[in-house]
Order: structure tokens, then C-alpha cells, then sequence
């Protein structure tokens, strides 16, 4: 046999072959959970999930579950809701045996985020009923999720909890979808659910406050000089936060809570107070870091832990600042998605255009209240890019009226990142078998093509992958990380300043080691290149 030949064993007939007869085989492995048969009910015929009522007289004992957010935006909605009389509880952050248990008792192919969350909440009851019995958790507790419809899958989410919970003997346990196109939707069956204006308001100032928050902290804790410190004035500001929306006036259903929550500074004050609490972090802002954009599928972008690798935390071990995600940036991008929909209806639907004004007078505003937020924390987070710009620069490569899961979003970020020096790299998250999500990737192949030099690191989350996806997403960053040091060398050299000058400098003002202390965007990416084009022009005006 020649080298490199792979040796094929042939067979002159098949007497030759070993045949293993059925009673000697080995049984194959029984199913951890047998599919329901076909009730006589339903005849076999598919029906639309229906929940048993939820009435407004068990509001006191049923507890609400909810989750798939980052905590910070989870402990803050759960204030929200308990401002409003319910018991809210969050589920624990979905881990690897939650996206086993999502493939094995969900739909097949469905993408990882559906895995996970799913998983996650037929693992919970299932420990719950062990504890109370299966009639006592369907009987005092709830579940409350986002709905949607379109291209991805998000849409059919409930679906896969529906089944789930067949497969796990708990189909009488009860779901509720809280629409994300719709701010007052009303009482859901039986009244226990208000899914009202001042529910809706609350939750979504939460989120909010703890997207300014979450950013503060990830622009603070890479240059703490006291390694934890971030960490726990973070959880404590969290803390703060909770009860302040616990203790939320109410002004009433409607007109009175619009005009109470964008026009009060109850909010603004608390900002104000957590402010305070990252005044005292000290800061080594000389500290030389790439700067890495996280995007991606909604929840893989926003959620933190193993649904994603921990891929934040990794980034910052590995030596990076990262820059989150916003949910708020979802909320305008929704009522962009909004509004140019009435804008195509112009001339064919009446009122279109008014209605288009509307939604961006909405737009507006909602951005409006973010800035607010920042402000009080001296506009240290990074502030909304515009969604019309976003728009802008993806129209070349993706159509802004693909709108499924992220749609044109994802592209535009990256290169609004990249034009305006916002970070040195782009981690996009991306789930197996997410649709939306393959499109933008294909599509960031022309922008690569046309900006070579945009670092962008697409990274496929299975949620068993996890070498593969960091050792490709390892490679970029150390470009990221040669890019950061060259930049800062660069602006060494432009301003005359040498490293021992530049500290001399930065320790002579005790004001810029303050977390709260704003360093201006000089056109540079990383910190340390700003902190050095701002000291320098400092230096020239005296």
C-alpha cells in the first residue's frame, strides 16, 4: 500500500459481513422525556396557546417569573413591578444544562437564545415542583415574556415553552406574552395582569438606568486601582436603584403616568446619589486596553454568563474594555422600525405621516430621558448613536426593511464603531441557526471587502463551542491589542509627550483619577490615547 492510501476492507458478499442479531444488540437508551401522545381533546390538530386565567384576587399569592436580561435591568424591573403590587421574581442566568435540557425537550432546530431560556424555565419549575408538586406551582406562579413576530424565531418562542412544559408534565402552568410593539395592551385573562402604561413605563425606565449603569461600570472597572471596588459600589447603586423604583409615586394609568415619568427628576436624583457612590473609585486611566463593541442577537448580546461564554468578563481577563450593549438602543430601534413603516404608507394610508411624527416625537424623547441619565453621571456612558444613521451606513450592504431579529443594526454598528473611532474591534454574537443573524454576517462580508481594516470578530454561539468561539475571537483581539499600543505611540509622538511626561501630568491632576470624571472623545479610540490628547491640549492652552 502506498502512503497517504486509506485502507478500505472489501467484502466478495455479504456472508462475510458480521451481522448482529436483535435480541444480542444493546437497547438503545430511553428518552428522558416521552413525548405527550395526542390528547382526544385536541384530536391531534395544533391550537394556539391559550393560559388559564390569572385572576386580579391571586395577584397576592402568584409570583410573577421573568428574566433573560442582564441583573442589573432584572433587579431594577422587578422594583418596577413590585411598585405595582406584584410578586416578581427573576430566574437564575441560563447555564449549559439549561440549553441541554431546552434541545431535549423543546422543538429540534431551534437556535441556542430558545435553548436556553427555554431550558432555563423548565429546569426552575421542574425544582420548584420537586419542592411544592407540580398543582402547586401552576397554581402560584406565572410566567411573563416578550413577543414578537417575523423572520426569527423570537416570534415562536412561546411555542417552545408551550412544548416544554407538555414534555416536563406541566402544561397547566401558565404563560403571558407582553407585546413589544404595544406600551398599553390592558388586562391579560382574568385581570392579574395589567399590562398597562405604568407597567410598561416602569420597565422600561428600568432598562434605561441600568444600561447607564452597566456602562459606568464597564468604563470604570478595567482601570480601578482597587481591584473588586467597582463591583461592589455597582451592586450597591443596584440596590439603591430597586428601591427607588419600589418606592415609585403612582399618578395613574394613563395621562398621569406619561407626563410624571418624562417630566419628574425622582430619577434623576437617584442617578444624581449614584453618582456619588463612583465618585470615590480611583482610576489608573493610563492603562493602555483595546476597546471591543459588543453586538450581536439580542439576548446573546445583553445576557451575562455562560449563555455567551462569559464573554465580557473574558474580554476584561484578557485585557480589553468592553463596550456593552444597550437594550435601550432595541427600544429605538423598535420605534425607528416604527416610524418608517408609516413613513412607506405615506400617500396610501391616512394619517401615515402624522403618525410617523409621532413615533419619532416618541423617539425623541426616549433618547432624551437616556441623555438625562448620563448626565447624571456626568455623561461618563456612552451616549445612543443615531438609529437614521445607523440606517445610513448599512443601506449599501443590508435593507433597512430586512427587519428580523436585529436587521440593518448590526452592520450599522459596526461601522459607526469603526468611522467614529468607537472602539478597536467588533464582537458580534451571533446563535447557531439564527437566521437574521447569518444574513448580517454575510453582509459584513462586502464591508470587509470594503474596509479591510475594520477588525470585526463574528462569532457562532452554540453553547458548547466554547474553545472554538474564544480562541477565533483571541485571534482579532490581539490585533485589537497591537492597534490600541500603536494608536497611543502615535499620540505620543504627535503631542511630544513621553510616557514618565505623561504620568507627571496625570498625577498632578488627582481630578482625573475620579471614575465620574468625563475624558473627552479626542478621536482616538482607546482611553489612554484620549486621556493623553486631552492632557496635551490642557498643556497648549497654558
Amino acid at each position: 500500500m502506498n502512503v497517504g492510501e486509506t485502507s478500505v476492507r472489501s467484502y466478495a458478499s455479504l456472508d462475510s459481513v458480521r451481522v448482529v442479531k436483535a435480541e444480542r444488540s444493546h437497547a438503545a437508551k430511553v428518552r428522558a422525556v416521552i413525548p405527550p401522545d395526542k390528547t382526544p381533546q385536541t384530536g391531534g390538530h395544533y391550537r394556539a396557546y391559550k393560559p388559564r386565567a390569572f385572576t386580579r384576587e391571586e395577584r397576592e399569592r402568584v409570583t410573577i417569573l421573568f428574566g433573560g436580561l442582564h441583573w442589573r435591568a432584572e433587579r431594577l424591573i422587578q422594583g418596577a413591578m413590585e411598585n405595582l403590587g406584584y410578586r416578581a421574581k427573576v430566574l437564575p442566568t441560563a447555564t449549559r444544562e439549561d440549553l441541554l435540557t431546552g434541545r431535549e425537550v423543546a422543538d429540534i432546530g431551534q437556535c441556542c437564545p430558545t435553548s436556553f431560556t427555554t431550558g432555563n424555565l423548565a429546569n426552575y419549575l421542574r425544582r420548584q415542583a420537586a419542592r411544592l408538586g407540580a398543582a402547586e406551582v401552576a397554581d402560584r406562579m406565572v410566567y411573563v415574556t416578550a413577543g414578537s413576530c417575523g423572520a426569527c424565531r423570537f416570534g415562536q418562542y412561546h411555542q417552545s415553552y408551550e412544548l416544554a412544559l407538555r414534555n416536563v408534565g406541566l402544561d397547566s402552568f401558565r404563560m403571558f406574552l407582553l407585546g413589544q410593539d404595544n406600551l398599553d395592551q390592558g388586562a391579560a385573562a382574568g385581570g392579574g395582569l395589567e399590562l398597562n402604561l405604568p407597567f410598561t413605563l416602569g420597565a422600561v425606565w428600568a432598562i434605561v438606568l441600568s444600561d447607564v449603569i452597566q456602562d459606568m461600570e464597564y468604563r470604570t472597572r478595567p482601570y480601578e486601582k482597587n481591584p473588586g471596588e467597582t463591583e461592589r459600589v455597582t451592586r450597591e447603586a443596584v440596590d439603591y436603584l430597586y428601591e427607588v423604583f419600589k418606592r415609585r409615586p403612582w399618578r395613574g394609568r394613563k395621562w398621569g403616568s406619561v407626563l410624571w415619568h418624562f417630566g419628574t427628576r425622582y430619577f434623576v436624583r437617584a442617578m444624581q446619589e449614584v453618582r456619588r457612590r463612583y465618585d470615590a473609585i480611583e482610576l489608573d486611566r493610563l492603562r493602555v486596553k483595546p476597546v471591543v463593541k459588543i453586538t450581536g442577537e439580542f439576548y446573546l448580546q445583553t445576557v451575562e454568563g455562560e449563555p455567551n461564554y462569559n464573554i465580557h468578563r473574558w474580554l476584561e481577563a484578557e485585557g480589553a474594555e468592553v463596550y456593552p450593549a444597550a437594550i435601550t438602543i432595541w427600544l429605538d430601534y423598535l420605534l425607528r422600525l416604527a416610524a418608517q413603516e408609516f413613513e412607506d404608507h405615506v400617500g396610501i394610508q391616512r394619517g401615515a405621516g402624522a403618525k410617523a411624527q409621532a413615533v419619532k416625537a416618541l423617539q425623541s424623547l426616549l433618547r432624551w430621558t437616556h441623555a438625562r441619565m448620563r448626565r447624571a453621571l456626568a455623561d461618563v456612558p456612552h451616549d445612543l448613536p443615531d438609529q437614521y444613521e445607523l440606517r445610513a451606513l448599512a443601506a449599501p450592504y443590508y435593507h433597512s426593511r430586512l427587519n428580523g431579529g436585529e436587521g440593518d443594526m448590526l452592520v450599522g454598528k459596526a461601522l459607526w464603531a469603526y468611522h467614529h473611532r468607537k472602539s478597536h474591534m467588533t464582537c458580534e454574537l451571533s446563535p447557531y441557526s439564527c437566521m437574521p443573524n447569518t444574513m448580517s454576517v454575510g453582509a459584513m462580508a462586502a464591508v470587509i471587502g470594503r474596509y479591510p481594516d475594520l477588525l470585526y470578530a463574528p462569532l457562532e454561539i452554540k453553547g458548547d463551542a466554547e474553545v472554538h468561539a474564544l480562541s477565533r475571537c483571541q485571534m482579532i483581539l490581539t490585533e485589537a491589542k497591537r492597534r490600541a499600543q500603536r494608536e497611543y505611540e502615535e499620540v505620543l509622538n504627535r503631542t511630544g509627550l513621553t510616557p514618565a511626561a505623561l504620568r507627571t501630568a496625570y498625577e498632578a491632576r488627582p481630578g482625573l483619577h475620579s471614575a465620574t470624571y468625563r475624558v473627552p472623545h479626542l478621536g482616538a479610540a482607546g482611553m489612554a490615547a484620549n486621556i493623553a490628547l486631552h492632557l496635551a491640549q490642557g498643556r497648549a492652552r497654558c
